[in-house]
């Protein structure tokens, strides 16, 4: 049986070899984060209180009501009622 010549038989692959080792900065060393004020989120404020989806729903319902269940715009109801719970939010602020 004819072998086939390898010119470069002398060269061996190994996929067991251990890989190379980079160095690695210790911990100590690295410098460390200080998070800018810019990232860290804020609690609102009762300056910036917004009223929730389910009160503007409320009041807004309570408005179609008023009407007797006829006629008006949903988005002006809507629209309505979350400029005054604002205004009342900022009222009791005050």
């Amino acid at each position: 049986m004819a072998r086939k010549q390898n010119p470069e038989k002398d060269l061996v692959v190994s996929s067991g070899a251990a890989a190379a080792r980079t160095r690695r900065t210790p911990p100590a060393a690295r410098p460390k984060h200080s998070p800018n004020t810019a990232e860290i989120p804020s609690t609102p404020s009762r300056a910036e209180y917004a009223p929730s989806h389910d009160e503007i729903a409320a009041l807004a319902y309570t408005y179609w009501l008023e009407r007797g269940c006829q006629g008006g715009s949903p988005e002006q109801d809507w629209q309505r009622a979350e400029r005054e719970l604002r205004v009342k939010a900022s009222a009791a602020v005050a």
